[in-house]
This record gives C-alpha cells, sequence and structure tokens, in this order.
C-alpha cells in the first residue's frame, strides 16, 4: 500500500468545508511505528507530516492510535510535544481517556493525562458515556477505579439510555466487583449534574438489582448508598413499585424494612405498590404489605380503586380469591365498594370479562351483584352489554377469517398481522418436523371454526390476531354465563327464604 501524506493532497479552499480542509490520513508505515510503539522509527517519520492535522476514517488522532494500542512511549512523546491532541475527539465524540477505557490499559501517562485534563473525565461521546462508563462496560477495573476516586461524582451521571456506571455495574452482574469499588466513594448522590439536568430521571441501580432479582445487591446498595433505594423511575416508579411488579417476594420484604415509606407512595398511574402486586397476581408479596398495612382500604388509587378492584379488573383470581380469604375486618370495607365511576370489583370483573375472578366474586354471598354504577348498570347489566358487543364483533370478525383461510389456501403464505406464540419442542411430533407448517383449527363454537398453523421448523405456533382478539372476547361472553347463571341461584335462594317466611 502506498502511503499518502499531507503534502501529497491538493486542497481547494473554497471548495472544502473548514473543518475537513486540513486533516490527511494517517498513512500505514506511521500507523505500524505507533502500533509497534516505536519512537525512533515514529519520530523521524512523523517530521515528514503536520502532526496534529492526520486522523484515521474515524478522526482518530494519532495520540488515539497510541492510546488504543497501549503505546506508551509514542503517548508520552506525542502529549508533551502536541498537547493540542489532549483534548480532541474523534467522529464518534471520543477523547483518549475513552479508548484508553475501552481498549488500553491505565498506564502512567494515561493517569498523569487525567489528573492533568480533568475534563476529559466528564467528556461524554455520542452515546453520551464518559469514559468511567465504558470502562464499567468493559470490566476495565483498574482504570475505573482510578476514575471514580478523581471524580466520583461521575458514577451517577446518566448516558444518553439513562444508564450511570453505577446502573451498568449492577446489570452487568458487578462483573470484577467493579460496583464495590464505585459505591466505595463517600461522595453523596448529586441532585443536579452541571447542565442543570436532574440526575434521578435516569435509571436506578435498585432498579436494575430487582430486575436481576439480586437480593445481596441490594443489600450492598443500601449499606453503602441508603439514599439509592429512594430513588424512583419515571416509567416504573419508585424500587417497591417495580420489585411488586416483578413479583419479587425477597425484594419486597427487603424494601419493607429499609424503604416503607415507598409502600405509600403512588407512580405516575396513580397506583400504590401494593395495586401492582394485586395486578400481576403476586399472592406472597400482597401478603407482606397486608403485614404491615392492617387497613387496605386506605390504598384507593388515583380512580378510587382499591386493592381488590385493582385485583378483580386484572383477573387475578388467586389475589381475590386471597383477599377474600382474610379477616372479615379487612374483606368487608372492600367488597361492595365503589370506584370514582361507582364500579364495584365485580363490575369490574365483568366489565373486562375476567371469568375467574367474576365467578369468585359472585359466589361470595357477602358480595352484593344488584349494586348499580354511575350508568345505572348492575354487574350483571355490564357483563350482558360486553357480552353482546362481543358477539357482535365477532360475527363482524369471523367474516374476515373467511377470507383470511381463503388467501391462505391459495397462496400458501402467512397473513402480514400474524403473531407467534412458542411451543416446546418435545410438543411437535417426530414425523411432522420437516414440513413447513400445518393447518390447525380452533374451535370457536357453533358460528365456525378459524386456522392457527404450526409452523414445526421453527416450533412456533401462528395464530391470526383476529383469532387472539376472538378469544379475548370469550371470557367476556363466560362472564356473562357465568353472573347469569349465579344469579339465577342467587334470586332462587331468595325466593325460597321469602317462601319460609
Amino acid at each position: 500500500m502506498s502511503s499518502v501524506g499531507y503534502e501529497a493532497i491538493n486542497i481547494d479552499e473554497n471548495s472544502i468545508p473548514r473543518d475537513h480542509m486540513a486533516n490527511a490520513m494517517i498513512d500505514s508505515q506511521l500507523h505500524e511505528c505507533v502500533r509497534q510503539d516505536n519512537t525512533a522509527a515514529f519520530k523521524s517519520r512523523v517530521e515528514q507530516h503536520l502532526t496534529e492535522k492526520l486522523v484515521t476514517p474515524c478522526g482518530n488522532t494519532l495520540l488515539h492510535v497510541a492510546v488504543s494500542y497501549g503505546s506508551d512511549n509514542i503517548t508520552s512523546y506525542l502529549a508533551q510535544t502536541f498537547p493540542s491532541l489532549i483534548t480532541i475527539q474523534n467522529s464518534q465524540k471520543d477523547t483518549i481517556l475513552h479508548l484508553a477505557a475501552r481498549e488500553g490499559k491505565a498506564s502512567h501517562t494515561i493517569k498523569s493525562l487525567a489528573e492533568s485534563n480533568p475534563s476529559l473525565m466528564r467528556k461524554t461521546n455520542t452515546k453520551g458515556n464518559t469514559p468511567l462508563h465504558d470502562a464499567v462496560i468493559k470490566g476495565n477495573k483498574e482504570l475505573a477505579i482510578f476514575l471514580v476516586s478523581k471524580d466520583p461524582e461521575v458514577a451517577y451521571y446518566n448516558n444518553k439510555n439513562g444508564r450511570s456506571p453505577l446502573y451498568l455495574a449492577v446489570e452487568n452482574g458487578n462483573k470484577k466487583e467493579i460496583l464495590d469499588d464505585l459505591l466505595k466513594t463517600e461522595v453523596s448522590f448529586p441532585i443536579e449534574s452541571e447542565d442543570g439536568d436532574a440526575l434521578p430521571k435516569g435509571k436506578s441501580p435498585v432498579h436494575a438489582a430487582i430486575e436481576q432479582r439480586k437480593r445481596d445487591i441490594l443489600e450492598k446498595l443500601e449499606k453503602a448508598k441508603p439514599e439509592l433505594l429512594c430513588l424512583p423511575e419515571e416509567e416504573l416508579g419508585n424500587s417497591l413499585h417495580h420489585a411488586s411488579s416483578a413479583g419479587f417476594l425477597e425484594g419486597v420484604q427487603f424494601l419493607l424494612q429499609k424503604f416503607l415509606n415507598g409502600a405509600y407512595e403512588r407512580n405516575r398511574e396513580g397506583n400504590y405498590p401494593i395495586h401492582l402486586a394485586c395486578k400481576n397476581d403476586s399472592v406472597d408479596v400482597v401478603k407482606e404489605f397486608l403485614k404491615i398495612t392492617p387497613y387496605p382500604k386506605e390504598f384507593l388509587n388515583e380512580k378510587g380503586q382499591n386493592i381488590l378492584h385493582v385485583a378483580a379488573e386484572n383477573g387475578q383470581g388467586n389475589v381475590v380469591r386471597y383477599i377474600l380469604e382474610n379477616d372479615q375486618k379487612i374483606v368487608e370495607p372492600l367488597l361492595n365498594e365503589m370506584d370514582e365511576d361507582g364500579n364495584t370489583p365485580l363490575h369490574l370483573a365483568a366489565r373486562h370479562g375476567q371469568s375467574t375472578a367474576a365467578f369468585v366474586l359472585v359466589r361470595d354471598k357477602r358480595v352484593e351483584n344488584l349494586i348499580v354504577n354511575n350508568e345505572n348498570f348492575t354487574p350483571y347489566d355490564v357483563a350482558k352489554q360486553q357480552s353482546k358487543m362481543a358477539v357482535d364483533q365477532y360475527n363482524k370478525t369471523d367474516e374476515m377469517l373467511a377470507k383470511e383461510r381463503e388467501q391462505f389456501d391459495s397462496k400458501n403464505s402467512i397473513p402480514a398481522d400474524e403473531i407467534q406464540i412458542e411451543v416446546n419442542s418435545e410438543d411437535v411430533k417426530d414425523g411432522k418436523k420437516n414440513s413447513t407448517t400445518e393447518k390447525a383449527t380452533a374451535s370457536t363454537g357453533s358460528q365456525g371454526k378459524v386456522q392457527a398453523y404450526i409452523d414445526y421448523t421453527k416450533s412456533r405456533l401462528i395464530i391470526s390476531s383476529k383469532l387472539k382478539e376472538l378469544l379475548s372476547k370469550h371470557g367476556l361472553i363466560i362472564s356473562f354465563s357465568g353472573l347469569y347463571c349465579w344469579l339465577a341461584i342467587a334470586q332462587k335462594e331468595r325466593r325460597e327464604e321469602r317462601k319460609k317466611r
């Protein structure tokens, strides 16, 4: 490969943008000198160029290249001879310290350059990463320890994905125990960064520990930086919200000991942590909350719904059943209470086609099934209305499905709006594994059948999104049928009681 020097390039100053006028590519021989850390050969060849103007295609200067190769002698020579190179960022906005974090070592020269140019520690690249971010991601423990010792506050700075070095250390599973070193800093959690952005807007390292279901990491974070337990996330809420939503029992137990106030905070959707436990069918987590909150009637979300409302609306029959089995003093204020729309838990189960929750509620004699909501509808009226809507929708959808089946049969292709559901490979019969797809049918009652397809080569069941929608409607119809039956039984029992009187 022939070398191309700066002098070999003719530049028209009127046709090239100022930023690109003076730059030329580093030739292969000069690059090799840097890679070998051959100072003598490098000095001899570099004298033939305008050193500050030489770059790689990514905009790396000779100093970037020297640092990435760990060529300490040439790094020292360039830094002393051409100090303007020290703070230059490449096309990805990486400084020499970013490259040292990702590719190089924490050499004495690199440490000296960072100490004499402290602004490098807070420079961010196009991903919003500081050198400390990159050191944590790559597990460069030596440099990470050095950086956090010199500028500990950067451990809390968020990149463009909202992740701080501290968060990344947790997310990486405390690789090389870098988390322990980051937590040794005595600096308090900063409220604002230099540019005025509130740091708590990013992702909390406590939430990362919850996602990994690591109680030991939670304990480590709390011991070193207890203030982190209180750090909320805009979408996930506080740490108790997130642990409750994830059904992380050990995490909830720990946080209730160390961050009890979090149990009394609403998230942006207006729910308390106990609501999220009910919403996600976490019976054991609900039990933990009821140990410390003996009056759950006080926990109303922004819709005025108690925990039984939330469990019923989301069809969590196990939670509904557990709540009903509690002491009468706890249960009674929840059973027939109305939310801001006048709906009782039974209304909500009926409206959303949550048949299991509806059955559990309607069978409990303490539940009043004739209460009317703001629309003057009983739970039975709501179920009847929703059931009729489901049937009407089914009739319309069945016509579309007929056309869809014809399209599949004629083209033997999968419609564009299908969803895929994974199936276990052992469920696939040996004799059919080599076939591409096979038609299957799913019964939808007397009105007809809709097709699904099994792709045996990829072990997946492919079901039309329209079929999925129909299946959700069946819950409404089943709920209506159940309420109708139990209402008839209840009416019969009342008539018999009147006769006895």
